[in-house]
């Protein structure tokens, strides 16, 4: 039992950790790509359209032993399909994607800590939550948004020296070949605005938690659910990409570094992550995998500082680490509020997140491959 138990705890530890890893080290390859003359637009288009091939047969033999009462193609599901396809694929990749060409992938993990902060505005504004001072969670989800944007805030307005400036040796002949062969930096003409696209996308991915939260009550099959929007998506892209980019050689891939990455960014961001984080959340609840979000600053951190020159400034690391505490300011705030609701009384029991109540299933997100990095 003992070693089962530790199983149970380091298994799903080092699984989030190596899918955070993962997910750097996708970007600064799409970075490189689309530094390269990739067309951001032709890449979601090929990417989704490999991945919501695979993704299909793959959701049904996910859920080969699932039943559910409810039909994914009744008119009220169809339309929140539409909806999380829109707003999870159309919206949050394109907008993402330009964002990532105008800056870093340290500045991706940095704006993306704001999902929760808008997420919790959202709901304000919606009228599902409501703002009690006496309440410890309300204090904590108003800290941890303030600190958020104020993390966004010096991301964007303070960059200062590098940390490791062209004049740094590398140690290793490898270390010295990466440069050469990946993209992490350019030269940031439009730094401030690939910040706002980026917070952007981040908002559409808010929109998306707020419409998947009442799809997954109804349809608890989530990677069918993924599927389905990941196709609608797909065409929505397509449509868009198709008038963006209207050079038919834009459009064609040829057998090197690009078409690996599509193949890649495809099989791992809608078939390998999601599966690991859905069942990550069945095993340690539904709060567990959101968790790991901040550790995309710190392997951003290592890969930028350790294969490339003039790449990281220590604002970068200054905005994100705010973010981070904002994050899980926000985060623990809403762990708090979940438990108040679940325990009235003054004598509250724990959340234990080692059991997925019934309820906590209902709330098990997505997980859309979206929701942490634009790859």
């Amino acid at each position: 039992m003992e070693v089962k138990g530790r199983k149970e705890t380091f298994v799903p530890f080092v699984s989030m950790v190596i899918m955070e890893a993962c997910t750097i080290a996708l970007t600064i390859m799409a970075k490189t790509a689309i530094t390269g003359g990739m067309s951001p637009f032709v890449f979601v288009v090929y990417t989704n359209a490999f991945g919501s091939i695979l993704l299909l047969p793959f959701s049904f033999f996910f859920h080969r032993n699932d039943r559910t009462e409810e039909s994914i193609f009744s008119r009220p599901l169809l339309v929140r399909v539409f909806f999380l396809g829109f707003t999870g694929i159309f919206l949050f990749q394109n907008l993402a994607f330009v964002g990532l060409s105008f800056s870093s992938p340290i500045v991706v993990c940095a704006m993306g800590l704001l999902i929760p902060s808008f997420s919790f505005l959202l709901n304000l504004i919606l009228g599902r939550s409501k703002l009690d001072w006496r309440n410890t969670s309300t204090r904590a989800k108003v800290l941890g948004t303030i600190m958020s944007f104020s993390g966004a805030f010096v991301e964007e307005m303070y960059k200062g020296p590098f940390i490791r400036p062209a004049s740094s040796p590398s140690p290793t002949r490898l270390l010295k070949s990466i440069p050469k062969l990946l993209v992490y930096y350019t030269i940031p003409n439009n730094w401030f605005l690939g910040c706002i696209f980026l917070a952007a996308a981040f908002f559409s991915v808010s929109l998306f938690n707020v419409i998947q939260t009442g799809t997954v009550k109804k349809y608890p099959h989530v990677m069918k659910v993924a599927s389905f929007y990941s196709i609608v998506g797909t065409i929505q892209c397509i449509i868009f990409s198709l008038f963006m980019e209207r050079d038919l050689s834009a459009w064609k891939i040829e057998p090197n570094f690009d078409l690996f990455l599509i193949i890649a960014t495809g099989i791992f961001g809608n078939v390998i992550r999601p599966s690991i984080q859905v069942k990550c959340a069945q095993m340690k609840g539904p709060y567990y995998v959101p968790l790991f979000k901040p550790f995309g600053i710190f392997w951003a951190t290592v890969f930028g500082t350790s294969f490339f020159v003039n790449s990281l400034r220590y604002g970068n690391v200054l905005g994100a680490a705010i973010g981070g505490v904002g994050y899980y300011s926000v985060s623990w705030g809403q762990l708090k509020e979940t438990e108040e609701k679940q325990n009235p009384m003054e004598e509250r029991k724990a959340i234990k997140p080692m059991h997925l109540h019934e309820e906590d299933e209902n709330k098990a997100p997505l997980l859309i491959n979206q929701e942490e990095s634009p790859v």
